[in-house]
């Protein structure tokens, strides 16, 4: 299923909705109880993957992940939803493990590479761009790969959905992601960035820059 018919809305128990790019493979993947999205990343070229959120179901990871192998686990933050498969997806694929490293002692493996916000992440011949944004949980982080042939694409973890920001602990944490996510985000990426969030379907940056108000107004 290349990109023509790539939709992002993915039910658990189905199989991956694949994106083709030109020089990068995306599957999106359903898992879990909590519906949760889990992304494998190729680059075209030399086959090299990496994995963002080994959520759950980590026999449907690794089938996905297949005879290739992986290269890095890309942990977006410290909830529990996101890493129930992580421990067997590293132990059987050896891959590295990558996370924000105020969140790295919530996960259940130890942090092989500790990213700040900046910080650039392989993908073969392919790169991502780590955003810390602060508020979800203190670590989370969002990437960012800018297709050399097209647009922008973000996974956010669970810092943005449609219709919002992910859920905080309070105003304090409310204010910080949101002035995260408009200053990190919105205000660096253009409206044809593609959103694709922890859990659900995706989104654009178009489609949600029009609601910040409401959402700074409401306060969640």
């Amino acid at each position: 299923m290349g990109d023509v018919t790539y939709s992002g809305d993915m039910r658990v128990g189905g199989p991956a909705d694949v994106r083709e790019l030109s020089e990068l493979t995306i599957s999106k993947l359903a898992v879990g109880p909590m519906d949760n999205n889990t992304y494998l990343l190729r680059c075209t070229t030399s086959g090299e993957a990496v994995l963002i959120d080994a959520a759950n179901e980590a026999d449907r990871i690794l089938e996905l992940v297949g005879p290739t192998g992986l290269s890095r686990v890309i942990t977006t933050h410290r909830h529990q939803d996101h890493w129930q498969a992580l421990a067997e997806v590293v132990g059987t694929t050896g891959a590295r493990t990558v996370a924000h490293p105020i969140d790295a002692e919530e996960l259940p493996v130890s942090v092989d590479d500790p990213v700040e916000h900046g910080a650039r992440v392989p993908v073969g011949e392919c790169e991502l761009e780590v955003i810390h944004l602060r508020g979800h949980t203190p670590g989370s982080i969002a990437l960012r790969y800018d297709d050399p042939s097209g647009h922008t694409h973000l996974f956010t973890g669970d810092s943005l959905f449609p219709g919002g920001v992910g859920k905080t602990g309070g105003e304090v944490d409310f204010r910080s992601l949101l002035g995260d996510v408009e200053e990190r985000i919105f205000a660096q990426m253009g409206d044809d960035t593609w959103v694709y969030p922890g859990h659900g379907r995706d989104t654009t940056l178009g489609a949600e820059r029009p609601q910040l108000p409401e959402w700074r107004a409401r306060g969640w």
